[in-house]
């Protein structure tokens, strides 16, 4: 068996095309252009990559972009009152605050700074509540990425057993909300799992999110499952850099149904839920609908 590949770099044009086309419709109709801020507190050179490419994409789909670069001497207090003043901007629609912070930051009390309407990430303990609870709000984009593409692989999840290996608050537990709200099976297992094949080996949906480098091998993979890999691991063969996924593409590919590749599968797909979260957010301020195929 040789899985189809999910490829999320084409879903994810998909997605900002779809997403460019609602933008469209709200500024010719109701004169509304949705805005999305980010704010990077430091020079990390991966987020500076990061952000610049959001401000690319935001722009590209038609969305007012407005960037916030601080120095990572930056105050709590002065970073504190910046959201503020973003969450009392009315062009403003949705709020991203790039981790991780500098440490004299406290992470969490920024992100609940943030206004739980404009909280695009889907960080914010409200948020993070009402989607425990199964009820609207803005969901972390890179499950939410996972989800759109199972959707539009499978059509219906109603029924299918369900794993994700993988804890954290970012990915693995908002993933097994969103899969139980489709009416999944759902099994979080995580490193310190008894016998992790054998629960691997029950999924027919199979999401890896546990931050190690090729740890689901094609052993672990029951035959035609789907298999979505959130990792992404940057390890060094054969003198080379290589990025690679929290499961062994080689051996899973051999006997999955369905696999997304690293890179190329998840990672296109957050950027471009963070746009479409933006969107949402838009319409709710405004008391329009939500654009179909883009929300949970």
């Amino acid at each position: 068996m040789t899985a189809t590949v999910i490829d999320g770099k084409a879903f994810a044009a998909k997605v900002r095309a779809e997403v460019a086309a609602h933008v469209a419709r709200l500024k010719e109709e109701h004169g509304i252009t949705p805005g999305l801020a980010v704010v990077l507190v430091g020079e990390d050179p991966a987020s500076e990559v990061y952000v610049r490419n959001k401000g690319v994409q935001t722009v590209e789909v038609g969305m007012a972009s407005f960037e916030h670069k601080l120095p990572a001497t930056t105050s709590e207090a002065d970073l504190l009152a910046l959201i503020g003043r973003l969450n009392a901007d009315p062009k403003v629609h949705g709020i991203l605050v790039q981790l991780p912070l500098p440490s004299h930051l406290n992470s969490e009390l920024v992100i609940n700074t943030i206004d739980p309407a404009k909280d695009a990430d889907g960080f914010h303990i409200s948020n993070v509540g009402l989607l425990g609870t199964g009820q609207k709000s803005m969901v972390p984009c890179t499950p939410l990425g996972c989800l759109m593409m199972l959707r539009d692989h499978h059509g219906s999840l109603s029924g299918m057993n369900a794993v994700v290996v993988g804890r954290s608050n970012i990915v693995g537990k908002p993933m097994a909300q969103l899969l139980l709200g489709d009416s999944c099976t759902v099994t979080i297992a995580h490193s310190r799992t008894k016998d992790l094949a054998a629960v691997c080996r029950g999924a027919d949906i199979l999401v890896a999110a546990v931050g190690r480098p090729e740890m689901i091998t094609g052993d672990m993979v029951k035959p035609g499952a789907t298999v979505i890999d959130v990792g992404i691991n940057r390890i060094e063969r054969d003198g080379k850099v290589k990025l690679v996924g929290d499961v062994h593409y080689a051996s899973a590919a051999a006997v999955a149904g369905a696999i997304t590749p690293v890179p190329g599968g998840v990672g296109p797909m957050t950027i471009a839920c963070l746009l479409a979260n933006t969107l949402t957010a838009c319409c709710r301020a405004n008391g329009l609908p939500e654009p179909k195929g883009l929300t949970a």
